[in-house]
């Protein structure tokens, strides 16, 4: 409603309210990278969220979307994409499509995406909007997650954005030696997760306390 009044002046609002988030709640924070820093600036919130929720898009929690599911908190979203260690020319693998906010921002660090999604709609609603958006480096499927996409292991990374009791197998097998693993692993509240993937050694770094939907279908 407000983008029929204002046109062009609620776009500018918007992109300044997305540069003071930026400022505010995740430069402020301690993420650095400038390259995430620059794909979070790009990325519009507001086009992955529902119609009723873009006023509050660049607020700093998570965000209701269909399916009982979220669309993460932009500070999560920038730290999993930190942690991922990403310089350009990676294969990232994303578990966890949902509204496809988190697949933008890999887009924009990565050379390719794959990424799964257990409901099929949402995988639609979201390459729909991705595609819209102009991104040709993503590539979709839906099932089951916790087995992740063993076609085109392995990957440089690993981002899961959703929960599991336990880290599937499958994701560690098909990580890249060097390659890292971003997840949240427990009960809630989760810890986030870095593995990273040594000499067929996995080392892991617990980074904070998280609050993610769980991944279904986990122990599959």
């Amino acid at each position: 409603m407000f983008h029929e009044i204002l046109g062009n002046k609620y776009d500018a609002y918007l992109a300044f309210i997305r540069r003071t988030m930026i400022q505010d709640q995740i430069a402020a924070r301690g993420v650095k990278d400038p390259r995430v820093l620059a794909a979070m600036e790009h990325v519009c919130r507001h086009c992955f969220v529902t119609e009723d929720m873009v006023s509050r898009a660049y607020e700093d929690y998570p965000l209701p979307i269909h399916r009982g599911q979220t669309i993460s908190q932009p500070y999560i979203v920038a730290l999993m994409s930190e942690l991922a260690g990403l310089k350009g020319g990676e294969k990232v693998l994303e578990v966890g499509t949902g509204s496809g906010y988190q697949t933008a921002v890999l887009a924009e660090l990565a050379s390719a995406v794959y990424t799964v999604e257990i409901f099929p709609d949402l995988a639609e609603q979201a390459a729909e909007k991705l595609g819209k958006l102009g991104y040709k480096n993503i590539n979709f499927r839906t099932g089951n997650g916790a087995m992740g996409w063993g076609e085109n292991a392995p990957y440089d990374a690993i981002i899961v954005t959703c929960a599991a009791k336990h880290v599937p197998a499958a994701l560690t097998a098909q990580l890249k030696e060097g390659g890292r693993l971003v997840i949240p692993v427990g009960d809630e509240p989760q810890d986030l997760t870095l593995i990273t993937k040594t000499h067929d050694e996995l080392i892991e770094k617990k980074i904070c306390q998280v609050r993610f939907v769980p991944l279904l279908k986990a122990e599959g």
